[in-house]
């Protein structure tokens, strides 16, 4: 009989380890003709980062591409920089500025024009690749994500030629998309996602 009991219990154990969901974040991912970008979407920022899940998964960027490329700078895209702004865009967003998230190496963000309200332009993105950092654009612009890999990528991305609106010559097409991916596919990368 003991052995009848101890088969359930065991049985019951296996059970219930197997059914334990396997939690997974939300993870966005930007495919290049130079390679492959995966970033990090704060929680502390949710209005962005559901904005640029909702988008991605409309496949949005996928007729964009990197616009303005400055080497010690940043690398811009989405929607382009037009004379008129991003006044009559219906992809505004009110800033989500926060002290624990500032411009970093790597740091995902979203542009925006000069209105005094610092309306971010949801449909467009930068990655900061100067290495010391941007300060200024701390509680300017409101940053969202961390690049966690690929940032190899955005190095060879601030290398192509490019014109006098520092537009690459040759086109840089996106594909945006969201991945979900476990915790222990993050470490893997070296990425720990914040409790």
């Amino acid at each position: 009989m003991t052995n009848i009991f101890q088969l359930l219990f065991l049985s019951f154990l296996l059970t219930s380890c197997s059914n334990k969901k396997v939690e997974e974040f939300s993870v966005g991912k930007i495919l290049t003709s130079h390679g492959t970008i995966l970033i990090w979407l704060y929680e502390d920022t949710p209005v962005h980062r559901e904005n640029f899940i909702s988008l991605a998964n409309e496949k949005y960027w996928n007729d964009f591409t990197f616009n303005r490329v400055i080497k010690d700078f940043v690398i811009q895209g989405g929607c382009p920089d037009t004379p008129a702004g991003f006044a009559y865009s219906i992809h505004l967003l009110k800033p989500e500025f926060r002290e624990n998230i500032r411009h970093t190496y790597g740091t995902f963000a979203a542009g925006r024009d000069d209105n005094p309200k610092k309306l971010s332009a949801g449909c467009q993105f930068y990655i900061v690749q100067d290495k010391n950092g941007i300060a200024r654009l701390d509680d300017n612009y409101t940053a969202y994500g961390k690049v966690f890999k690929g940032m190899d990528v955005v190095e060879k991305i601030v290398k192509v030629e490019t014109d006098s609106m520092d537009k690459p010559i040759k086109d840089i097409n996106l594909q945006v998309s969201i991945i979900m991916m476990s915790e222990s596919a993050l470490l893997e990368y070296g990425f720990k996602p914040p409790n």
